[in-house]
């Protein structure tokens, strides 16, 4: 057994014979009877009490520690007790990610998960505790992929919990907890005629950014972030090396999303487009910290920059500038009269210019793995998954293969 049961209403004494007998001792008839006792891995002593004529029950739960740590599934009970919101939040200190995607992160337990399983003691959690929790997200209509990134979030904490020794195992991998589900939608990517038609009701001093967009595949946030020493009109290649995001609501330069740097064939009408937005508008060096607040400030010559030579903010743009020009090119409607703001256009903002990017280069021909690196994907298998449907020249290439050998095999006479 790992350990034995202390008996605290009865000690034993030898008497004047040399004999042993049973004393009664100053807590007889007081609190609990039996305390378990036994040494843990770390070399200290843990216990447990139970109440009179339970020492069966007592014996039991010393065999169950025993078995737990003989099959390596031992769990301190201190350390069991502790919260899932006191563990994440020491977690989330120690956590080695971007520092934004901690803030993210941080943000989405405060708000969906704190509430309600914050208070839960680590050691109690059951696969039961996390449906009932993602019950919960979807009557407060938090689904789809944000709720599938904050249980992923959850689940994250949950595994180390596990192999912090806080809980044998981690509920979500349970069969019956379902991740929520995301609604699959097929990529549609715009004509070149609704490309330019945006661009030409956009500003002047904004419409290479649908170049950069349409013509590289660059992401929103690497457009607002290109600078000068990015765009080698010798190599014609556009150096993909930082993005301008928001870091706690305030701007920054950072890294590429997942840290992928890459280059990107700069083809002659996007060289010529950038040159002559260049000309008309120069470049404006931009100060801001690095990747967070507070961090090392650089500077970069920026090509896309407000009226007012400060940097492009993302939502003034979508707001100000791209939502009346999609409504201009009959994208999206018009506002009607008395209202503020245009409808929601989530498939319509500039990610549609990275689909475009993606159609034309599949339609050309291009393979699967030259269109990841030129996206910025660090798996082409994510690529494959998102645009496999846009390549009918690959379908037309196997169609007429086989057509070619079974219009032999049937050919008249044989």
């Amino acid at each position: 057994m790992a350990g034995h049961i202390q008996d605290r209403w009865f000690k034993t004494e030898t008497d004047a014979e040399g004999k042993s007998r049973l004393a009664k001792t100053d807590r007889y008839g007081l609190g609990l009877r039996y305390r378990a006792r036994y040494i843990g891995p770390d070399g200290t002593e843990k216990s447990k009490s139970f109440p009179d004529k339970q020492k069966r029950l007592a014996a039991q739960w010393l065999a169950h520690i025993e078995a737990d740590m003989s099959r390596g599934q031992y769990v301190d009970p201190r350390a069991s007790r502790v919260t899932f919101q006191q563990y994440a939040e020491k977690w989330l200190r120690t956590h080695q990610a971007d520092p934004n995607t901690g803030f993210s992160m941080e943000s989405q337990l405060k708000l969906h998960a704190f509430p309600y399983i914050g208070s839960r003691p680590l050691g109690s959690f059951r696969p039961e505790h996390i449906r009932d929790w993602l019950t919960q997200l979807a009557a407060a209509r938090v689904v789809g992929s944000y709720a599938r990134v904050i249980y992923s979030n959850v689940r994250l904490v949950l595994n180390a919990a596990v192999d912090d020794g806080h809980l044998t195992k981690n509920p979500c991998a349970a069969r019956s907890v379902k991740a929520p589900t995301v609604e699959e939608k097929r990529v549609t990517p715009w004509t070149p005629e609704r490309v330019f038609a945006v661009r030409a009701a956009l500003p002047d001093r904004f419409q290479a950014m649908v170049d950069a967009g349409a013509g590289c595949g660059m992401r929103q946030g690497e457009i607002l972030g290109l600078a000068v020493d990015a765009v080698d009109f010798t190599s014609d290649t556009v150096h993909v090396v930082r993005q301008l995001k928001l870091s706690r609501g305030k701007p920054v330069f950072a890294p590429p999303k997942g840290g992928k740097l890459r280059d990107v064939p700069l083809a002659a009408p996007v060289a010529d487009a950038l040159r002559l937005h260049m000309k008309r508008f120069p470049p404006v060096e931009i100060t801001l910290p690095w990747m967070v607040q507070g961090g090392e400030p650089v500077t970069h010559r920026l090509l896309f920059t407000a009226p007012l030579g400060n940097h492009v903010w993302r939502g003034m743009f979508n707001t100000d500038q791209w939502k009346p020009a999609l409504a201009a090119a009959g994208v999206i409607p018009e506002r009607e009269e008395g209202e503020e703001s245009y409808a929601a256009a989530r498939e319509h903002g500039m990610h549609a210019l990275r689909h475009f990017y993606a159609s034309v280069l599949l339609d050309a021909g291009e393979n699967i793995k030259a269109l990841a690196e030129y996206l910025g994907h660090s798996d082409p298998g994510l690529t494959l998954r998102v645009y496999a449907h846009l390549m009918p020249s690959s379908r037309e290439r196997t169609r007429k293969a086989v057509a070619a050998v079974f219009e032999g095999a049937y050919a008249p006479g044989r």
